[in-house]
């Protein structure tokens, strides 16, 4: 697996808020909340648990882990 290289720059809140509806939409999440301390909830299925993400850093890195996923899954096949 190839490290992704660093960012330059923290991720913004506008950028960490489009990727969870991107996420669900595309049915790569099941649900995705903003809470009002800035923390994500995000369930990847109706019967799984739901995950707590501190900020929009771990919110673009989930994003970032779930199109890492896909590639590699499609570069198998």
């Amino acid at each position: 697996m190839i490290p992704r290289p660093p960012r330059s720059s923290e991720p913004t809140i506008a950028e960490a808020g489009a990727w969870p509806d991107v996420l669900v939409r595309r049915r790569l999440l099941h649900a995705a909340v903003l809470g009002p301390t800035g923390q994500w909830l995000v369930q990847f299925q109706p019967d799984e648990p739901v995950h707590v993400l501190n900020g929009p850093a771990d919110v673009v890195e989930l994003a970032a882990t779930i199109q890492h996923g896909i590639r590699s899954t499609r570069s198998q096949s």
